[in-house]
């Protein structure tokens, strides 16, 4: 399973025993309406800051949580929030961390579901054990970013503003302005078509510019941005990841190194 899954996707595989529907709107929504079988399935979102060891901690919590919601890691799990993508990535994100390896986001969410609808709360069944195993990478970090920096393997790419980038104007909470050095620029919506809907596959690897495959790290000020930018990078095949603390950590540590 990819990453990403479309409605026709999930209508067409929903029966299939070894496969779990998580919505991450919260149990009030869920208990609205929901696709039937799924269940709700709060994770949180990435912490602003972190280093490996606080991954690993983190990654154990979510794991715990992944159980009492009955997952095992032995399933394919698909995330569906409104139909943004602002829920489904970070818990995508935090799924990963706790070492779930097979996630996928539902595009287009609940806009985009044509199928039937269900209504109440659904009993969840925790599970004792199960095949999760912290997985730091999911989480990328200043330490691993500033370590890599001259690593042509990696692509780190800045969806904000070319203002932003640029330094000449960013957020009055950031004792520095500008961007990780080596950075390209690629504004947010120049991947997407729409809330939520990223453009084609092909469009988006034309604005990249990289072969399907390649490692792309993407930040933005907070990591709310760039999270959506994981999920259309990752439609076109990328692996790309989300670093969550953003220009909002790396800007707060003198000895980072930055341009202008």
């Amino acid at each position: 399973m990819n990453s990403v899954v479309d409605a026709t996707w999930l209508a067409e595989h929903l029966g299939d025993e070894d496969l779990v529907v998580g919505d991450v709107r919260g149990p009030n929504a869920h208990t609205r309406g929901h696709i039937p079988g799924s269940r709700p399935l709060v994770l949180g979102s990435p912490p602003p800051a972190a280093d490996e060891e606080t991954a690993r901690t983190l990654a154990q919590e979510i794991a715990l949580r992944l159980r009492r919601h009955g997952i095992t890691g032995r399933e394919r799990l698909v995330l569906v929030d409104r139909g943004d993508g602002v829920g489904a990535m970070p818990a995508l994100q935090m799924a990963e961390l706790a070492g779930h390896p097979n996630v996928a986001v539902l595009l287009g969410g609940m806009a985009g579901w044509q199928g039937e609808l269900e209504e109440g709360t659904v009993e969840l069944e925790p599970v004792r054990e199960a095949d999760l195993e912290p997985n730091p990478r999911a989480l990328p970090t200043r330490q691993e970013l500033l370590e890599r920096l001259g690593d042509e393997s990696l692509t780190i790419l800045d969806v904000r503003t070319p203002d932003e980038y640029t330094g000449r104007r960013g957020s009055a909470c950031d004792p520095r302005q500008g961007h990780i050095p080596g950075a390209r620029l690629l504004e947010l919506g120049e991947l997407f078509d729409g809330p939520g809907l990223p453009a084609s596959p092909d469009r988006v690897r034309e604005l990249v510019g990289l072969p399907e495959g390649a490692e792309i790290v993407a930040y933005c000020h907070s990591g709310s941005r760039s999270a959506l930018a994981a999920l259309a990078l990752r439609a076109a095949g990328y692996d790309a990841r989300n670093y969550p603390g953003s220009w909002h950590e790396w800007s707060r540590h003198d000895e980072l190194p930055m341009e202008r």
